[in-house]
């Protein structure tokens, strides 16, 4: 039985044992609070055409994200009334959650060893997709890759967002983390 008080994500305990003097020798930095570490993953889906024509998709995606998380996702809405697009002020578009803290660690792994490598012809991610502050960002085009996610229950594929932000200041020190943690860059 796991003992929910006592419980720390494997991730979060290797950042802690290894890869933080790992980092602090590669970047050679003076000071512990200097080392990049991650501050949160938003995790977003936009329904998009399909919530204008109904409703109920934009609610679909916010029950599908909430599950694959663990944590309640929100309703994201229209800011503006768009014509062209047959969108009104305040119209649900999809849904969006940030993690931190326990469970950003465990999404992360659960990310990384086990939704990526369901991926059809998966070769890695890109390692061009930071944006030069040190976060990174990326999309998954179906959501039922993650294993929370009952392929006979799915009505819709949606794709997911995924932007990982750290304290990193610069891309190459963001890299350098995320790959610590073995993400699976192409390049």
């Amino acid at each position: 039985m796991l003992d929910a008080a006592n419980y720390t994500p494997r991730l979060k305990t290797a950042f802690r044992d290894t890869i933080k003097a790992a980092l602090k020798e590669e970047f050679s930095y003076q000071n512990d609070m200097q080392i990049p570490r991650l501050d949160k993953i938003v995790l977003n889906i936009g329904a998009g055409a399909e919530a204008v024509r109904d409703s109920k998709k934009a609610k679909s995606a916010q029950e599908d994200l909430t599950t694959i998380a663990g944590q309640k996702a929100v309703v994201t809405k229209a800011k503006k009334s768009i014509a062209g697009f047959r969108v009104r002020e305040d119209m649900p578009l999809g849904a969006k959650v940030t993690l931190r803290g326990d469970r950003m660690y465990e999404f992360l792994d659960r990310l990384i060893t086990i939704a990526l490598p369901r991926v059809r012809d998966f070769r890695g991610v890109s390692g061009k997709s930071f944006d030069g502050r040190g976060n990174y960002a990326m999309g998954i085009k179906e959501h039922i890759v993650f294993p929370e996610i009952n392929f006979d229950k799915v009505d819709e594929v949606w794709g997911i967002d995924v932007i990982i932000c750290t304290t990193a200041k610069t891309d190459a020190e963001a890299k350098a983390l995320l790959k610590h943690f073995n993400m699976p860059f192409n390049s």
